[in-house]
Parts: structure tokens; C-alpha cells; sequence
């Protein structure tokens, strides 16, 4: 599986928002891929920010 199905997969199973270090640590994927990830999900409108640092997947 590569990073960003696993990290899709995550979000998808995430109950709460969380921050990028605790998808990196769940995941085992490296802090600097997540966020290429997560920005690369924020541009396609798969996932927000309800507040700083923390993301959820869109409603």
C-alpha cells in the first residue's frame, strides 16, 4: 500500500481530528511525507482543518 491510501485509510478510521506527528506515528510513514500528503489531500477537499494543526475528513 503506498502513503497516501494508507494515510486515506487512517483518516477514514480516525475518530477525532489529529495532527500530522500522531498520523505519522500511527502510520509509520516519515512527519515531512505526511505533509506532503495531507497538503496534496487539502487540495483535492478530501480533508480540513477545524482548528490549527488538526485535520479531519470533509463531512
Amino acid at each position: 500500500m503506498d502513503n497516501y491510501q494508507a494515510i486515506v485509510d487512517f483518516f477514514e478510521r480516525a475518530d477525532k481530528p489529529v495532527k500530522a506527528g500522531e498520523v505519522a506515528d500511527a502510520t509509520g510513514i516519515d512527519k515531512k511525507e505526511v505533509d506532503k500528503v495531507l497538503a496534496k489531500l487539502k487540495k483535492e477537499g478530501k480533508i480540513v482543518s477545524p482548528k490549527r494543526c488538526f485535520w479531519e475528513v470533509r463531512k
